[in-house]
């Protein structure tokens, strides 16, 4: 695993002490993380205890890379670790740009070379500077610190196994080679032990109050050091795990799900003043995801967003989308459907079709990136409620509180939204290929319906919980293989040559090359442990269906 990580970056790269080298160093040097399985050579264990500015900026280094902000003004790495993955696969976004000469995971020709990113970042950016602060003993000296570590790690490690399924995690840099893979479910498992260890150093700090001898808050780009508002998120990313395992694990489900909303351990998120957002913060970095709309014209939204959002009216929509600027047909909201980019098509037939708002002013490179929102977490507890488990409230109650603090998140506060009854998802007209049209994806209405089949009930739910997710494409797709909604238009172009079913469409990433190069008996027995071909089509552990 590290010979992988380390044969990706440059062989130009220094070591920084500097914590401002650090945020851009360590996203950006491999080296590094040879460090991460051997020692600490290069930067004395006694002089980062000495003073906690450098070990903090290994703590913002790791909370920047769940997202993988881009230093420089270069997000390539966020662009084929998210971007041209999950958030296209999600149905909220598409490219227009042909890459690959028009054979690329768009249409399922999947490329090896953007395939392995997820995995490097992971190890690099998030594993390896927490794994420095608790060689430096942060574990012991400063237990809520390492809490908020722990809890990031989660986070962002819980998105790379549900890439690909099996990762290195338990035995992850103990060695430089021959590094054993753990099954999904025993990642899930030491998740929720984490999230134990993690709850008890914060509750233990919320009680006494002792004041840390540092402040805190320079390295927290997300909660400003509220210790309060950590603990409600690592209640509320307990949740969304509990019901990502639901179908594979129905009793560990239930009994993290409930515990996670129990009042006594805290809380979960209920206002939007506890969405977990990480600030963009530091010399270069930028929002990747607007930088990617904006500068590169690399990315425009997904036929399936735009219809479920014209269809319903929703009075998001100007908030998340720009209008067409292609002038061969008149200005409005519409999007491109995934697979429809081919080797055939001018590099700019499509550049003008709909993007995410930059140029109304809702997403700009300042914006901070959205990871989870309290109306998320709304929709969790209404599912867990209709599985019959105790979710702190009614379905239909949390189901629409979920909606209306989504609309108060961005401003466009509808008491009637949530309540309407005719308004469904539109077809799809592409103004300039006929051959890409197709009918509405769902006819799921808005209104709650008491006696409604439980499907469609469920239905409700996730389309309503992926439309205030935007634009977090992973969790989204992670959800939408789990659940199968919302419905999304199926690729137009299949070039997986079979291992990819067009209607059940893609469920993970291969696991990268440079695995199969440096670590092969070990990602061979991954293979096992995935239960299926490593391929594109294979679903992971929790994704039954």
């Amino acid at each position: 695993m590290n010979h992988y990580i380390k044969k990706m970056l440059p062989n130009k790269c220094r070591v920084y002490v500097a914590v401002a080298a650090l945020l851009i160093g360590a996203a950006s040097c491999t080296k590094n993380f040879e460090r991460y399985n051997t020692d600490n050579t290069g930067v004395s264990n006694a002089d980062l205890k000495a003073d906690f500015n450098d070990l903090g900026a290994y703590l913002k280094t790791a909370q920047m890379a769940i997202y993988n902000f881009s230093g420089g003004g270069d997000p390539n790495s966020f662009q084929v670790q998210q971007n041209l993955n999950a958030d296209c696969f999600s149905g909220y976004m598409m490219s227009a740009t042909p890459f690959n000469g028009g054979r690329n995971n768009l249409n399922y020709f999947m490329m090896t070379g953007w395939n392995g990113e997820a995995f490097k970042v992971g190890y690099l950016n998030i594993m390896a500077p927490l794994d420095k602060l608790r060689r430096n003993g942060i574990d012991q000296s400063f237990p809520a610190v390492w809490a908020v570590a722990q809890i990031i790690k989660v986070t962002g490690m819980s998105r790379v196994t549900d890439i690909y399924g099996p990762i290195p995690y338990s035995k992850a840099g103990s060695s430089k080679a021959d590094i054993p893979y753990d099954s999904q479910e025993d990642i899930y498992k030491r998740f929720f032990l984490e999230l134990d260890s993690a709850n008890t150093s914060l509750r233990a700090q919320i009680s006494n109050g002792t004041k840390l001898p540092f402040d805190f808050s320079q390295f927290d780009l997300v909660y400003n050091g509220d210790f309060n508002k950590w603990l409600q998120f690592s209640n509320s990313l307990r949740l969304r795990l509990a019901m990502h395992i639901s179908k594979a694990d129905r009793a560990t489900a239930k009994l993290q799900a409930e515990k996670a909303v129990n009042p006594a351990n805290g809380g979960v998120i209920t206002e939007n003043s506890g969405n977990m957002n990480v600030k963009v913060t530091g010399n270069g970095l930028t929002n990747p995801l607007v930088f990617l709309a904006k500068n590169w014209n690399d990315i425009s939204i997904n036929a399936s967003l735009q219809c479920y959002l014209t269809g319903y009216h929703d009075p998001r929509t100007p908030k998340y989308l720009d209008k067409s600027t292609d002038t061969s047909f008149p200005a409005q909201y519409i999007g491109i459907r995934i697979g429809s980019i081919t080797g055939s098509n001018a590099k700019d037939d499509y550049k003008g079709y709909s993007s995410i708002n930059y140029k109304g002013g809702t997403f700009t490179l300042n914006t901070p990136v959205q990871l989870m929102t309290a109306a998320e977490v709304y929709f969790l507890r209404a599912e867990a409620a209709l599985n019959g488990w105790n979710a702190g409230g009614a379905v239909q109650q949390l189901y629409e509180r979920g909606i209306n603090i989504s609309l108060e998140q961005w401003g466009v506060p509808d008491a009637a939204y949530a309540t309407n009854s005719t308004f469904k998802p539109d077809a799809y007209v592409d103004p300039k290929r006929p051959a890409n049209n197709a009918s509405a994806p769902s006819d799921i209405t808005i209104r709650w319906e008491d006696g409604a089949a439980e499907a469609k009930q469920r239905e409700r739910i996730m389309t309503q919980k992926w439309l205030a997710m935007f634009p977090e494409g992973q969790e989204a797709w992670t959800e939408f293989r789990r659940t199968g909604y919302p419905r999304l238009f199926p690729v137009v172009n299949n070039n997986s040559g079979t291992t990819i079913s067009t209607n059940i469409q893609i469920r993970r990433l291969p696991f990268p090359q440079n695995e199969y190069n440096t670590n092969a008996t070990e990602v061979n027995n991954a293979i096992k442990l995935l239960g299926g071909a490593d391929n594109a089509g294979t679903r992971l552990w929790w994704d039954r269906e």
